[in-house]
């Protein structure tokens, strides 16, 4: 299979209200902004590799606008948009842009919009400025400071097609699923393109409307300052859906498929923002797709995971699946209709 994208480089976000989004961003994650202009909003974590990772802009509900990856190439982004043309998908081409050069913007067959560009601009550190006491406390220090983007999670009525369509038209790879035994319908799965465990996961979602997504993900250096960083966003009141701050002895909280710590926040827009640490790295370029069947118990004695993780974004009222499979209540929404796909 021919390698065209490199990595997940950068996500838009619509939020409601921009600045409470960004103040979030900042003083509970530890971002930067670096840009703004008429619309949007660019921030960036410290050891981001090109100017910005996220990009905030108004709109009238919690969403996804699109997701930029890096190509490996020039060559490899006019392979990868003629590919994306030969399947039926008419995209656009912009000129440079505010961090990167000229790109290739499409919407895919399920609704998520992707921007393609193969020429970046990188950070350089500003000098540091002089000061009269390096040894005088930081004011206003972060909550938590993430160190980089892991991964954006997407929700999609049939998943093993949409599987299949970014693997045979963008190369992505497909890392481990989960296989429901006797309906044979897959509910989650992982592909990548990097070393890492995966760079963009698909849940099974039941709504009819386009372009749904379950959550992004921010990964920190280590397991103590993920606990730590957990605690700190409980005591300053942020919504914490599932992980370790929910546990009465921060018992760790680690996925089956990847096997990272994790902890899943609320931004102030409603979006569901993972922070995760650890998990496997893939070792060779060609791995087998592990098949998981999902179960009692779960893997890691994890606690189950609230209904709320069901909800992905623009919100609706139909439930998606989750990473560790279905939540009880939610089965005939989500495998009736998919069964019935599978099965033609």
């Amino acid at each position: 299979m021919i390698k065209l994208l490199s990595h997940l480089s950068h996500v838009r976000l619509a939020a409601g209200d921009v600045a409470a989004s960004v103040a979030f961003y900042e003083h509970r994650l530890g971002m930067h902004e670096v840009h703004r202009d008429e619309s949007s909003v660019y921030l960036r974590t410290s050891d981001d590799y090109y100017l910005y990772s996220l990009v905030i802009e108004r709109g009238p509900e919690p969403a996804v606008v699109r997701m930029a990856w890096r190509t490996v190439s020039d060559a490899a982004l006019t392979e990868a948009a003629h590919r994306v043309e030969a399947a039926g998908v008419q995209g656009r081409w912009r000129e440079r842009t505010f961090g990167h050069g000229r790109s290739y913007l499409f919407t895919g067959p399920w609704g998520h919009t992707i921007e393609l560009f193969s020429q970046g601009n990188k950070f350089h550190a500003p000098d540091p400025a002089p000061s009269a006491d390096d040894d005088a406390p930081t004011v206003g220090a972060p909550t938590m400071e993430v160190r980089q983007l892991d991964h954006v999670t997407v929700a999609a009525p049939d998943v093993a097609a949409f599987l299949e369509w970014h693997g045979d038209v963008l190369g992505l790879q497909v890392r481990p699923r989960t296989v429901l035994q006797q309906e044979g319908t897959t509910v989650y799965a992982v592909l990548g393109t990097s070393d890492t465990a995966h760079d963009l996961g698909v849940v099974l979602d039941s709504s009819t409307r386009p372009a749904r997504v379950n959550h992004l993900a921010y990964r920190v250096d280590s397991r103590a300052e993920l606990f730590a960083g957990a605690a700190a966003l409980v005591r300053a009141g942020v919504r914490t859906e599932h992980g370790p701050s929910t546990h009465v002895e921060f018992r760790a909280s680690i996925h089956a498929i990847g096997e990272q710590n994790y902890v899943y926040l609320r931004d102030p827009s409603g979006m569901r923002v993972e922070v995760n640490t650890g998990g496997f790295l893939r070792a060779v370029p060609d791995p087998t797709p592990a098949f998981w069947r999902p179960g009692p118990g779960l893997y890691y004695r994890n606690e189950q995971m609230p209904l709320t993780m069901t909800e992905s974004f623009p919100p609706d009222a139909a439930p998606s699946a989750t990473e560790e499979g279905l939540i009880s209540g939610t089965e005939a929404q989500l495998i009736t209709p998919a069964a019935a796909r599978h099965a033609q």
